[in-house]
């Protein structure tokens, strides 16, 4: 099972809207560059300081789309402040296991549960519409350029 990253995301400070780009590039041990949690400036940046969980986050728009049709909301893919939405590949699977996007490698760490913080941000029903559905944490292995478009491939390796 492999997939494509649809849209890339990040937010240069924490509580800013997140952006859209066609390009990002991830740096092991910080995260994308331009992004909060590279420049140490995101929400949970302190509460996170020294962990690898907050480099990278991924979503499924298939999740996305399930859940908008389901609460009838419209949130749009970037709205959930994820950093990358994927197509056609199951993220809650990649936990443990190393995978690619692109040319980078990627450690899917655990799961990116919706929090009270994302509810109170976008809509209080993502608490209960998203749970082990809200993406994926993970560590960046070997970084690079990432575009949208890329493949997203299955794991290639159990992390260590």
């Amino acid at each position: 099972m492999s997939g494509r990253l649809l849209h890339i995301y990040t937010a240069a400070a924490a509580g800013a809207a997140p952006q859209s780009a066609a390009e990002a590039t991830l740096e092991p041990g910080r995260g994308i560059v331009g992004d909060r949690y590279h420049a140490s400036t995101g929400t949970f940046s302190v509460k996170s300081s020294g962990k690898s969980d907050h480099e990278v986050t991924l979503i499924e728009a298939e999740a996305i789309d399930r859940f908008n049709r389901e609460t009838g909301l419209a949130l749009a893919y970037g709205d959930l402040r994820r950093n990358l939405v994927t197509r056609g590949i199951r993220l809650n699977e990649l936990v443990g296991h190393e995978f690619s996007v692109g040319d980078c490698r990627l450690e899917g760490l655990r799961l990116c549960e919706p929090c009270a913080h994302l509810a109170k941000t976008v809509a209080k029903q993502v608490l209960p519409g998203l749970v082990h559905q809200a993406g994926l944490r993970a560590r960046i292995v070997r970084g690079g350029l990432v575009k949208t478009g890329d493949a997203v491939g299955e794991r290639v390796e159990a992390a260590l």
